[in-house]
């Protein structure tokens, strides 16, 4: 047990770390939010395709493997909890993952086809990109984090069930989980920004209780 105690503690550091490289990647270096032209995006796929490829192998497809290790680590610590809470929670963590995995593998599998098409027709290049990048952003979440805030929402409510983590980390957990089911209210796609930062909080959090508490059971 402590040892997927510990794995999963690494994993939720890891998930915090790769938000706040993804956030520092798309509005620092490739500042992706001024670009909305869908040829201004193939020109940007071109030149930064290796950043973008990194990108997306950094923050969906790892992402959700180590987003699995997790689940299960959540999985095992509240196993005390309502069966229906927590067996929910981690059928919505694996489906959120593979939904994650196959955003970024469906984008990096596009990223030669559209820059070799860009070289002999860029509007072309352009609107497949637009094709790709909608099935993409939608696997991923970009229309609002239903999985991401059921998942931390019912993560939160069983360790409340059972005391199985740090009370005040659980109140936060509820807050994040609700704030990323209501982003996918439509006008309200905008807290969807507000829950990445907040989840990014309580993965670090739940990070360094999960490691601390395999520590201690090593002693």
């Amino acid at each position: 047990m402590k040892n997927l105690q510990k794995l999963g503690g690494f994993a939720a550091l890891y998930l915090a770390a790769a938000y706040m490289t993804g956030i520092v990647l798309f509005l620092f270096v490739l500042d992706y939010p001024s670009i909305v032209e869908p040829v201004q995006k193939a020109a940007l796929l071109v030149e930064k395709q290796m950043v973008i490829y990194l990108t997306n192998l950094l923050m969906y497809v790892i992402f959700g493997v180590f987003l699995v290790v997790l689940v299960l680590a959540l999985y095992e610590r509240l196993g005390a909890a309502s069966a229906a809470v927590i067996r929910t929670a981690a059928v919505i963590g694996i489906i959120w993952a593979g939904a994650l995995i196959a955003s970024g593998m469906i984008a990096n599998a596009a990223i030669a086809p559209v820059v070799a098409l860009y070289g002999k027709d860029p509007s072309q290049a352009a609107m497949t990109w637009l094709t790709v990048e909608t099935v993409a952003n939608g696997l991923g979440g970009a229309n609002g984090e239903i999985l991401g805030g059921l998942l931390t929402l019912l993560v939160s409510w069983a360790a409340l069930q059972v005391r199985g983590l740090a009370r005040p980390l659980n109140y936060l957990g509820v807050l994040v989980g609700v704030v990323g089911i209501v982003s996918t209210v439509p006008g309200l796609g905008d807290l969807a920004g507000l829950f990445g930062m907040t989840q990014m909080v309580w993965f670090v959090w739940l990070g360094v209780i999960l490691l601390r508490r395999s520590q201690q059971a090593a002693g």
